[in-house]
């Protein structure tokens, strides 16, 4: 009964384990990447299995396998990697709002919106009508001053007016994205990195791709509004997350931009 004889830094062990475990699941869950985390989960078993049945030719063969996994694992999860990094050198990582999100086992209140959204999707919906096309970065908690200076900064408290003439077909702002912090539009203009993935359909524009490429490579949220259908999308981690209506996006969104 050896090793039942748990000592202070084994606790800390099993902790630091399973705060690494908790981060790994923020990351790859809703995404591609949780089946291939359990793909490999299940590959890692199956060669255990073999291994102890004595399966000598199958388990040296998957054993090949698993003694490069490590740089397999890098190429399959570049993307949940760099935002794991971004997120632990993320300047405001330490603060109150983030040792909440990140630390929310105990399920503390959230912090209220500093995002009007009744404003914002109701300028979303009349431009949707009139088939204006727009994209719209929300800020969370990875900073975005490095996109600023592709653009115009700007410090403009979010309104209907604002946002529908920026937009405007003949307005001098429409090209490019704006990036929204804190109720305020903080940059118009903006260029963005476009994302290079095959996955996405190719009815989508380039506005939907430059949404995709900041996604990918910051925790960003962001809206597009497309120029040809009005089909308003919401793009989050990469990916392009399904709603039914303006209620639900506003659900998803008030669950995103929330702390």
């Amino acid at each position: 009964m050896d090793f039942l004889d748990i000592n202070f830094i084994d606790i800390v062990d099993i902790l630091l384990v399973a705060l690494l475990l908790y981060y790994a699941y923020r990351l790859v869950k809703g995404t591609v990447a949780i089946n291939i985390f359990i793909g490999i989960v299940i590959f890692y078993v199956i060669w255990k299995l073999t291994d102890i049945l004595n399966l000598d030719v199958l388990s040296n063969i998957l054993g090949k396998f698993i003694s490069v996994g490590f740089f397999a694992l890098i190429v399959v999860f570049q993307q949940e990697i760099r935002k794991f990094l971004l997120m632990i050198g993320s300047t405001n990582f330490a603060s109150r709002r983030n040792v909440i999100r990140y630390f929310n086992f105990l399920h503390q209140d959230q912090m209220p919106l500093t995002v009007d959204l009744t404003t914002l999707l109701s300028s979303c919906s009349k431009m949707a009508e009139e088939k204006t096309g727009a994209i719209i970065v929300l800020e969370r908690e990875n900073k975005l001053d490095f996109l600023t200076n592709t653009g115009d900064e700007a410090n403009i408290e979010i309104s209907a007016q604002i946002l529908e003439s920026i937009f405007f077909k003949n307005s001098p702002l429409h090209d490019g994205a704006i990036i929204i912090k804190n109720n305020f539009i903080i940059a118009t203009r903006v260029i963005l990195p476009v994302s290079e993935s095959s996955s996405i359909p190719a009815r989508f524009g380039l506005r939907h791709r430059a949404a995709v490429g900041i996604s990918e490579k910051t925790d960003a949220a962001v809206l597009v509004i497309s120029e040809q259908t009005g089909e308003i999308s919401y793009v989050k981690d990469g990916a392009f997350c399904k709603f039914k209506n303006i209620k639900d996006l506003r659900r998803l969104l008030t669950e995103d931009l929330s702390i």
